[in-house]
C-alpha cells in the first residue's frame, strides 16, 4: 500500500512579496528549499497562519540568501507581506518505509534566515 505523508516543512516563514500580476507558484528563497529539501517545481502546499487560508501551488527557486517568500498569481489574494506561514510538502511511499520516514522541518529565523 503506499499512502502520502509529510516530506518536509518550513514553519512560519514570512510572506515577503505578493505579486498579483506573475503566472503563478509561490518564489522561495534557494537556501530554505535547499534547507528543507524542496526543489524547484515541487507540488507544496502553503498555510497561511494569520488567516487560514491553503493553498496548493508549486515551487519557483528565488535567489539565495535573499528571504525572499513570494506569492504569485492568484495566490498573491491569499496571503499579504508580513503574514507567516507554513509551506508544506508530501511524498508518497510505502506504507512501511512510511513509518521509518523522518520529515525535514526548518524553523527560519528573522527575515526568513536558516
Amino acid at each position: 500500500m503506499q499512502i502520502e505523508i509529510l516530506k518536509s516543512k518550513i514553519h512560519r516563514a514570512v510572506i515577503t512579496e505578493a505579486n498579483l500580476q506573475y503566472v503563478g507558484s509561490l518564489t522561495l528563497d534557494e537556501d530554505l528549499m535547499e534547507a528543507a529539501n524542496m526543489i524547484e517545481h515541487e507540488k507544496i502546499q502553503v498555510v497561511n497562519v494569520n488567516n487560514g487560508e491553503r493553498l496548493e501551488t508549486y515551487l519557483i527557486k528565488g535567489k539565495r540568501g535573499s528571504g525572499v517568500v513570494c506569492l504569485n498569481g492568484p495566490a498573491a489574494r491569499k496571503g499579504a507581506v508580513g503574514d507567516p506561514v507554513v509551506i508544506i510538502s508530501y511524498a508518497t511511499m510505502d506504507f512501511e518505509a512510511a513509518k521509518q520516514y523522518k520529515p525535514v522541518i526548518v524553523f527560519p529565523k528573522d527575515g526568513n534566515k536558516l
